[in-house]
């Protein structure tokens, strides 16, 4: 038999406020109007506490469970149940095909969210090199541009004097000529 049907936990100690909390659900929403105003009576923001947790678990505007046992494992399998959005059929056989059938849908979802976790990762990755690639090549663009720009500048300069000099010369031989 699959032992993932079986829903054994570990038992876990009551403390009060849970043991009262369950006596008052026993009772009704009636128990639990007449707890909250005694409470406003006596001391106000125990009553707003209590006021607001029974909004908070909307035991206010819905029915309390009456059938709820107060033996330990009645109490944890159906918190169990509330907790994971499903009860027992009362086939075992079912529930057992359901319980490894959950399973395998979790296992399968944490391996997908890893994947999508991979793949952001993948792309943040190549958008960042990318990123790094273009901020690299307008470096050397600049660079290189303001080579071309101080090279240019000599190069014309040196034409200049080239010119110049060459020009002297002739410029000699016309002084001469006059």
């Amino acid at each position: 038999m699959n032992t993932a049907a079986q829903t054994d936990f570990p038992a876990a100690p009551r403390g009060w406020f849970s043991r009262s909390e369950a006596w008052l659900d026993e009772r009704g929403k009636g128990a639990w109007i007449a707890v909250m105003v005694i409470s406003f009576i006596f001391f106000w923001p125990i009553g707003l506490a209590l006021l607001a947790y029974m909004i908070w678990s909307k035991r206010m505007f819905s029915k309390c469970s009456h059938s709820r046992s107060t033996d330990s494992t009645a109490w944890k399998d159906a918190r169990y149940a509330r907790r994971h959005g499903f009860s027992s059929s009362g086939n075992t056989a079912f529930d057992a095909y359901k319980a490894e059938t959950l399973r395998r849908l979790m296992s399968e979802q944490e391996a997908f969210e890893a994947f999508l976790e991979r793949l952001r990762a993948a792309k943040d990755k190549s958008e960042f090199d990318q990123f790094m690639e273009e901020r690299a090549n307008a470096a050397k663009a600049a660079r290189d541009e303001a080579y071309d720009d101080d090279f240019a500048d000599d190069y014309a300069d040196a034409e200049m004097d080239d010119v110049e000099v060459l020009d002297e010369p002739a410029r000699d031989k016309k002084k001469k000529k006059s």
